[in-house]
């Protein structure tokens, strides 16, 4: 727990009669880019006619020529309504694209192997035919991978013209969201725009954190959050499945701390199976040092006590190797469960850290510290010497790690890893470190903070409830800490950020409640690490647009 915790809407076909003649006014053109995202919809071509009808001919006269129909008109088109808001759209004239019967996604059979999955499931949601074939026919979607190097990772161009979309990207997964833009824009206003989409995320990191521990939430309900997210182009789902309620998932090497109800491997699999095919990473949690009491009940032996013999909840005793080994088994037992490249090593809210005097307090963790560091340290390098040795157990697998910013201290003998990503969620704990002092030391961010983005049951310890709006209308990636943003320069080392939901009181809300609370925090989030720019449409104009892509 953390506690202090979008066809040109029916275009005028102009016609004449014979010999007459037609002129057809054009609308000055809209603003492409940032502009083109204003809430307006494109004014349809207009015909106007100019002059008379030609006098009937004569029975003698030789007949008239029929005078050509005029060409149809459009308007210049806007970018597709989307949220995320698409970063930059190219307009054109012409009637745009909306599913027709006989048209198809089409895949490229050199792509089969990676756009099946994308092709198949928005053929499914438009309700057109599916094909894997070298050459589009009239009306078609046809997805295809570009050559490597072309454009940034997710990143994709969506192109509509001559009737037939055309979605292209360096790698899947930008292929994927050009899926989503397409399919929200026909959502939205029944059609795709004519004309150049050209998208991609300003952060890698986007998504949603998951308390499963203290709160049982359904696989079902797990899927329908990961197909959600899919749309709003967020990547990533952290589950948080220990702490000292619960312990959720099935294990083979320990089966004795397992609570039910709980999520068995199987599901677990079907689980991150569908958040591949969604590019989600799946990013998995077991919080250590502190926030074990699910083990510690079954293994008391484990458990941290101060001077006094005193048990201190959630602690395991870090001086204790067989609390290593434990911990360790379990890291190795899930590494292959999860196959995705992000893993969480907790490390927040250890308690022998937030008394005034470690040292005294916990005198075995002190002299563990010192045999180990030299007659400098103290029971914080203990601490992180924990966290480092967790990641060496973690990082043979290849994945990126993480750990809660409470778990790095300053001024310690020990450092921990440099590869390890901060998680930073709070400035309430004792001794808590600005965000600046991290940033200042080259360390990578992923913005949690507990000011905006913290959804917690029950709403406990002064939390309330976040809003989409306050997300929409003041916090960026650069909010780290409270409301206060960090400069600029250090914006590259911010890698993004979620939307995290703790079940501190878990029975106040259904799942159901859940759902619908975090349904626009999530869309407002998914904006601003897409584009941290002050987005175009007012709260107002994104809200109802948020209703027409996905209807609550």
């Amino acid at each position: 727990m953390r506690n202090p915790r979008f066809h040109v809407r029916g275009h005028v076909i102009a016609t004449a009669t014979v010999a007459a003649l037609v002129t057809l006014a054009v609308p000055g053109c809209t603003a492409a880019s940032d502009e083109a995202r204003a809430p307006a919809e494109p004014t349809p071509g207009t015909s106007t006619p100019a002059g008379s009808p030609a006098p009937s001919p004569s029975p003698s006269a030789a007949p008239a020529e029929a005078a050509p129909s005029p060409t149809p008109s459009y308007a210049l088109s806007v970018a597709p309504r989307t949220i995320p808001a698409v970063r930059e759209h190219v307009p054109a004239r012409g009637p745009g694209w909306k599913p027709a019967p006989g048209a198809r996604v089409v895949v490229d059979p050199g792509d089969k192997a990676a756009l099946a999955d994308e092709g198949r499931l928005l053929a499914g949601e438009l309700r057109m035919g599916y094909a894997e074939s070298a050459e589009p026919g009239p009306g078609d979607v046809h997805l295809s991978l570009g050559a490597k190097g072309s454009g940034t990772p997710e990143s994709y161009t969506l192109e509509v013209k001559d009737g037939r979309v055309r979605v292209t990207g360096p790698d899947e997964a930008g292929v994927f969201y050009g899926t989503r833009t397409l399919k929200q824009a026909v959502r939205s206003a029944g059609s795709a725009p004519e004309g150049t989409v050209r998208d991609g995320p300003a952060k890698p990191q986007r998504g949603l954190n998951l308390d499963i521990a203290r709160k049982h939430f359904t696989p079902v309900w797990i899927e329908d959050r990961l197909r959600e997210m899919a749309d709003l182009k967020l990547n990533q789902l952290g589950l948080h499945f220990s702490d000292d309620q619960a312990f959720r998932i099935e294990s083979d090497s320990h089966p004795e701390i397992v609570s039910t109800p709980h999520l068995t491997k199987a599901q677990v699999r079907s689980i991150t199976a569908l958040a591949a095919r969604l590019h989600i990473t799946v990013v998995p949690e077991i919080d250590s040092p502190g926030h074990l009491g699910a083990v510690l009940r079954v293994h008391p032996e484990l458990q941290l006590r101060d001077a006094q013999g005193r048990a201190v909840k959630g602690a395991v005793d870090i001086a204790n190797p067989a609390s290593a080994k434990l911990v360790d088994e379990l890291l190795r037992e899930y590494r292959p469960l999860f196959p995705g490249g992000a893993w969480h090593l907790g490390a927040d809210e250890y308690q022998a850290l937030v008394v005034s005097n470690p040292e005294a307090s916990f005198p075995q963790l002190a002299s563990a510290a010192r045999q180990r560091y030299g007659a400098a340290a103290r029971v914080q390098d203990l601490a992180t010497g924990w966290l480092n040795d967790r990641a060496d157990t973690v990082r043979p697998s290849g994945k990126a790690l993480k750990a809660w910013n409470d778990g790095f201290f300053r001024g310690g003998v020990a450092s921990a890893a440099k590869d390890i990503q901060v998680e930073y969620w709070t400035g309430k704990e004792i001794g808590a470190r600005p965000p600046l002092e991290y940033l200042r030391e080259g360390r990578k961010l992923v913005n949690l903070n507990d000011e905006y983005l913290y959804y917690v049951l029950g709403e406990p310890n002064q939390f309330t409830y976040p809003t989409g709006r306050r997300i929409y209308e003041q916090w960026t990636p650069l909010v780290l800490r409270g409301t206060t943003a960090v400069p600029a320069q250090y914006a590259d080392q911010i890698l993004g950020g979620r939307l995290a939901i703790w079940a501190d009181l878990s029975g106040a809300q259904t799942q159901a409640q859940v759902a619908a609370g975090i349904r626009m925090p999530l869309a407002a989030l998914s904006q601003k690490v897409w584009d941290a720019r002050t987005p175009a449409l007012p709260w107002t104009g994104f809200q109802s647009l948020a209703d027409r892509v996905d209807p609550p």
